[in-house]
């Protein structure tokens, strides 16, 4: 019996591995089209009241676009986890507001883990890639729980200067700043920009109202580059998750996403 043990440990840790293995990111060999046009597999939704549940079809397909209604806070998943990809989003805002006058809003979150809903029901803990109008690009840090209760340390680093609205933008050269919350604005953010519906900024790479915006994140290692229609905006190092899962929000605003998808990165 025990000349046995070995060998059943042997089998013991490799069904082990196996089994982990299986919930290990992914890093992508193909293009991968996380959003098919036909229906949501390989994806799941979430929403704060319902949960897993969408008796709203907040996630739906519409003409072969992929249609978030935006009634109601939560987001549509990836069922796998990611890193090291090239991830590209377009999208245009639909009709539908949450009635208020601030800008139209939505976000592609990255890096993705822990528990759905985090802390406060709405939001997996993640690295957010903002949509919002006039603030495309900017990278927002929200920190979660882990099915334990405890905080998980979401962070990023990047170099930054300040403009007379006294946030900080990044720009290459600037002064390195660690973010464990709050908001890195993207380079060129008028400081004069009024959040309101449908307005924009001076310098906004964005396209306008009703036109196709494409998003691009390169993930690669512990770094985050954000593009907007082909600009270089955003840059983020010692990122931490980096890796997760990749979700795209439901926030109150109507939005079509015609192509999401992930490229292998190319060295």
């Amino acid at each position: 019996m025990l000349r046995m043990l070995p060998s059943l440990l042997v089998v013991s840790l490799l069904c082990c591995a196996s089994v982990s293995g299986e919930d290990e990111p992914v890093a992508p060999k193909d293009v991968v089209r996380l959003f098919n046009g036909k229906d949501l597999k390989g994806l799941s939704t979430w929403l704060k009241d319902t949960k897993r549940n969408d008796p709203r079809k907040v996630f739906r397909v519409t003409e072969g676009v992929l249609h978030i209604s935006g009634d109601g806070y939560g987001y549509v998943a990836t069922d796998k986890e990611y890193r090291d990809y090239r991830l590209i989003v377009e999208y245009r805002w639909g009709k539908k507001t949450d009635g208020g006058e601030s800008v139209r809003n939505s976000g592609i979150l990255l890096n993705a883990v822990g528990p759905d809903g985090g802390a406060d029901g709405k939001w997996m803990s993640c690295i957010e890639c903002q949509l919002a109008q006039g603030c495309v690009g900017d990278l927002i840090v929200i920190r979660g729980k882990d099915d334990k209760g405890k905080t998980i340390p979401v962070a990023l680093t990047s170099d930054v200067v300040f403009g007379p609205d006294k946030r900080p933008r990044w720009q290459k050269g600037g002064t390195k700043r660690v973010f464990t919350g709050g908001q890195l604005w993207w380079t060129q953010h008028d400081p004069d920009f009024k959040e309101l519906l449908d307005t924009r900024g001076k310098h906004d790479v964005e396209s306008p109202l009703g036109e196709w915006t494409r998003v691009e994140c390169v993930c690669e290692g512990k770094t985050i580059t954000v593009s907007v229609n082909g600009t270089v905006i955003n840059h983020a190092y010692d990122v931490f998750p980096a890796a997760g899962k990749i979700l795209l929000q439901s926030e109150g605003f109507e939005l079509f996403v015609r192509k999401f998808e992930i490229h292998p990165l190319k060295h």
